[in-house]
């Protein structure tokens, strides 16, 4: 049993070392002074007041976040109405195609998803003179089409493991449809879109393949910047900004947590 205690206490070590180790590096490197990223040179902020005048790298950012912000929410809605349907409404004709169409972006490569997307867009452009060119919301609309299906897929399985006791019994006192749904079904299956929205918006936040192959000229996202930048050599503005969205995460991820002990402290209570 020792042996075996120190060999996964080893392993394990060594899983947290190769995970982490990098971003250790990333974030004591975004404090060097010296220009060049490999090379020490002291402890400084230079490159946090540099990154914050970067204007291309400031506007990448607020796109990034408008796209995500705007793409979340449209999926969740949805999301959730196909979540709703392949989960409530029974057997009907053309199921197994409906579910196949809202799962293939899950499983599709993201350079099909968006060359797919692209030839779409080029051929409505064509017939319809819309949308006139690639920009925000051709990437919105891309962004939306492959984040509906986390969130379908999420709501799907709340709704199938959630007791319908509670709606039969909301039913049973006269509750009409669309007053069940808002009022019980809804507030039940808030996790769960809840969790489909921070998932989407991270999706969002984070794609850069189907973003380039939809965007246009002056509406670069934030992972086209950075990668372009890192084509050419990593610099210290870069391990600044990514030392910052590793602040905010963790962050978020911690008062996660204090949010998840407190309740489960006032639920013991």
């Amino acid at each position: 049993m020792k042996r075996r205690s120190l060999f996964l206490t080893i392993t394990a070590s060594m899983g947290f070392i190769f995970l982490y180790a990098p971003i250790i590096a990333l974030i004591v490197y975004s404090f060097n002074k010296s220009k060049l990223v490999t090379v020490w040179g002291g402890w400084s902020l230079k490159w946090y007041s540099e990154l914050f005048k970067n204007q291309q790298i400031i506007d990448a950012a607020l796109v990034s976040l408008k796209i995500a912000l705007v793409s979340a929410s449209l999926a969740v809605v949805l999301g959730t109405m196909a979540g709703f349907v392949l989960s409530r409404m029974g057997r009907f004709r053309g199921k197994m195609i409906l579910s196949g169409w809202i799962t293939a972006p899950l499983i599709m490569p993201e350079v099909i998803t968006g060359l797919s997307l692209l030839l779409l867009f080029v051929a409505m452009e064509g017939m319809f003179g819309w949308p006139a060119g690639r920009g925000t919301g051709t990437i919105i609309i891309a962004h939306t089409t492959f984040c509906m299906a986390y969130v379908a897929v999420i709501v799907q399985s709340r709704l199938a493991s959630m007791d319908e006791t509670l709606e039969e019994a909301a039913m049973d006192l006269g509750a009409k449809p669309s007053t069940l749904f808002f009022l019980v079904t809804l507030p039940l299956i808030a996790p769960a879109l809840i969790s489909g929205w921070l998932l989407s918006f991270t999706l969002s936040l984070d794609d850069l393949v189907i973003a380039s192959f939809v965007s246009g000229p002056g509406n670069s996202t934030l992972p086209m910047v950075i990668f372009s930048k890192v084509r050419l050599g990593v610099t210290p503005e870069v391990n600044a900004l990514a030392t910052i969205m590793i602040a905010i995460v963790a962050i978020g991820v911690l008062v996660a947590m204090y949010q998840m002990r407190r309740q489960t402290k006032l639920t013991s209570e």
